[in-house]
């Protein structure tokens, strides 16, 4: 295990276009980091960097005490899944597992003990004797857990693993990613444009956009304190609402039933979907447009009497039409508001 830090990192391809400008990132020895942002904003680039299979425009990486930036992807001690499982079809569970560990000449009952225990941690043991195309997109998928795991490298990295996968089968997977980290205890790196991935995967979480670290922070410290308006907007679903201060039949009037003051120089007010609570005497008067049923929760499309969208999450029981109208209020306190930059005041 090791720890991982880039230092200045900046990577600039062909033509000009930059994908990473002044990546810094420190990862503690066994910290489960995720990079999360929109498509193009760089994350997968940090990631090949790490990897050794880009070579950045500038700046350094360390992985524990080593300076790692000059060095070929096999002199890295990583291991890396992709989205893309990359199995040799011809070949058994055992031997795709197995196919690093010969190539390094490890001995054959180094090779067996190593395989043997990544399957019992993957609950793959049944399954050693069986070909890729004998199973299921989940267990293709621990099979390339699997081979990752047999290297023992120091630090793992996942590029959108789960990205192939139904939603069914993501959201198993990210447990049993959670559960291998907690047994494990090894550093990872995981790519994802999912912010629900990031947000149960991460002991922190770095977002990204255009290249650039917008914010470095725990989960639930991102969702309370984002520092801009892009951190607000990308991290939580359904997504932040954002009302313009200057309009008095939704912006302001939320403010008011929430008793909070904007700060100085706030031109839009943010507020999450649960902390818009229907009212009969709310404050902001409503049409609704849109009703999502979801079983355990409702989530409600409202239009403000001037315009603006308000998305509100409520509980299942809750009364709602489409054309119908509707008051609401904000929660006391839970308002935030953001400058003319999109800086969080």
């Amino acid at each position: 295990m090791a720890s991982v830090e880039f230092i200045g990192v900046e990577k600039v391809f062909p033509g000009g276009v930059t994908a990473l400008a002044d990546f810094s990132v420190t990862v503690p020895d066994g910290e489960f980091v995720v990079l999360v942002g929109p498509s193009g904003c760089g994350k997968s680039t940090s990631l090949r960097i790490l990897a050794g299979l880009e070579e950045p425009t500038g700046g350094r990486v360390r992985i524990g005490d080593r300076d790692v930036t000059s060095l070929s992807p096999q002199d890295r001690d990583v291991a890396m899944v992709f989205q893309n499982y990359a199995l040799y079809p011809h070949m058994t569970v055992f031997d795709n597992m197995a196919f690093a560990l010969r190539m390094r000449k490890t001995p054959r009952v180094e090779v067996a003990r190593r395989v043997e225990e990544a399957a019992a941690i993957l609950d793959m043991t049944p399954l050693l004797g069986r070909k890729p195309r004998e199973l299921s997109g989940g267990q293709r998928q621990r099979v390339a857990l699997g081979r990752a795991i047999v290297r023992k490298p120091a630090v793992f990295l996942f590029d959108e693993p789960l990205s192939n996968l139904d939603a069914r089968l993501r959201v198993q997977m990210r447990g049993e990613l959670a559960r291998l980290h907690s047994r494990l205890r090894v550093t990872m790196i995981y790519v994802t444009h999912d912010q629900a991935e990031a947000m149960t995967l991460g002991d922190r979480i770095v977002v990204l956009k255009d290249g650039r670290i917008q914010q470095i922070a725990a989960p639930m410290e991102l969702y309370d304190r984002p520092v801009n308006s892009f951190v607000a907007g990308f991290i939580g679903s359904p997504a932040m609402n954002f009302l313009p201060l200057d309009s008095p039949g939704s912006g302001l009037a939320g403010v008011a039933s929430a008793g909070q003051t904007p700060p100085e120089g706030a031109v839009l007010v943010g507020i999450r979907p649960e902390d818009v609570v229907p009212s009969p005497q709310g404050a902001l008067e409503c049409t609704c447009e849109v009703v999502e049923v979801f079983g355990n929760e409702k989530i409600i499309h409202l239009r403000t009497a001037d315009g603006n969208l308000l998305v509100v999450r409520v509980e299942p029981s809750t009364p709602a039409s489409i054309g119908g109208g509707a008051r609401v209020d904000f929660r006391r306190g839970r308002c935030h508001f953001f400058g003319r930059a999109g800086e969080r005041l």
